[in-house]
């Protein structure tokens, strides 16, 4: 199969082209760079399985790009986006052009030829619905539209909707995943995301951040697992038309999250508690608890997540020792 990954050099990206590279499929894979890296997919680019990559850098914004990349492939896996509470709060109109637009973009041009489009969205469906582990039909909860934090939640929910209807209405075969708490090697800290933030802290000694009072859990899920139940639902002709949560029930507090990394590193660290009209904006909200119910998922596929949550954490420490490793080499 020949598959386009948006968003292919990203964290999750790059993880779904080597997963379908390994098993012989080939990929192209279109970024802009914005989030995303090279240095994700070089091994890929300059490997044993490089005639089966082909990368472009560009935007999906790019109609015609995404027109031209599209009439090579079979698939199309829409990863790109903008994410991370970081950047979303920051930045909430181009978090609404970029994943709504973007979304428009990918499933016009997949009508035209009837390719088939897995569509990434988010946990941040849900909003601030806190009752226990949400299914699919979980009722959404969201705050204030005038609080930058829900622009990201409601730009999924517009891809959501257009990925429906493509297929009620124009039979384009769509396919929709919720992702929760997706962690592992090659994601950055940089937009919000809290483990590795927390690992490179305590990695370095400085005071792990926690925003709010910590009491907020979330359940995180190996990217390998995750990538797993995405290849599941890319191969699952009876999941088309429908939505699927894919993520793990690993749940933890985040105060619990930062005392279990600063044990597991052995690190000096300590814990500094950050109001969140501090690390974000006045009036920010946040999900008390995101526990997904991935019952449906697996009962069409048989996909369940693998890894335990130190085992997760173990990888992401020893991916982010590594640059640490090389600097203090170089000092030397």
């Amino acid at each position: 199969m020949r598959y386009l990954i948006t968003g292919g050099a990203g964290f999750i990206g790059s993880h779904v082209a080597d997963r379908l590279v390994g098993r012989g499929d080939t990929v192209s894979l279109l970024d802009d760079l914005s989030t995303g890296s090279t240095a994700n997919i070089q091994h890929l680019l300059s490997g044993p399985s490089s005639a089966a990559v082909r990368f472009t850098e560009g935007s999906v914004l790019d109609h015609s790009l995404v027109s031209q990349l599209t009439r090579e492939v079979d698939v199309i896996v829409h990863l790109a986006a903008t994410v991370g509470v970081e950047l979303v709060v920051k930045k909430p109109l181009e978090t609404l052009l970029n994943n709504v637009r973007g979304t428009e973009i990918v499933l016009d041009v997949a009508v035209q030829r009837g390719t088939k489009v897995l569509v990434t969205s988010t946990s941040e469906i849900y909003g601030k619905n806190a009752a226990g582990a949400l299914h699919e039909e979980s009722d959404r909860i969201l705050g204030s539209l005038l609080k930058a934090r829900w622009a990201y939640a409601t730009s999924k929910e517009v891809d959501e909707i257009f990925a429906f209807e493509y297929w009620r209405q124009r039979k384009l075969p769509t396919v929709v995943a919720r992702l929760f708490n997706c962690v592992g090697p090659r994601q950055t800290g940089a937009y919000g995301m809290v483990v590795p933030r927390f690992v490179r802290q305590a990695l370095t000694g400085e005071d792990l951040t926690v925003f709010g009072d910590g009491t907020q859990s979330r359940c995180f899920c190996h990217v390998m697992d995750a990538v797993g139940g995405l290849v599941a639902l890319l191969d699952c002709d009876e999941a088309i038309g429908d939505v699927f949560n894919v993520g793990s029930q690993n749940e933890i507090s985040v105060r619990s999250l930062a005392e279990l990394l600063i044990e597991m590193t052995a690190s000096s660290s300590s814990i500094r508690y950050v109001p969140y009209s501090e690390a974000y904006e006045p009036g920010f909200e946040d999900m008390e608890r995101r526990l997904p119910d991935i019952s449906k998922i697996t009962g069409l596929t048989g996909w369940v997540p693998r890894q335990g949550l130190k085992e997760i954490l173990e990888d992401v420490i020893e991916y982010e020792r590594r640059p640490l490793a090389g600097a203090e080499a170089a000092d030397v």
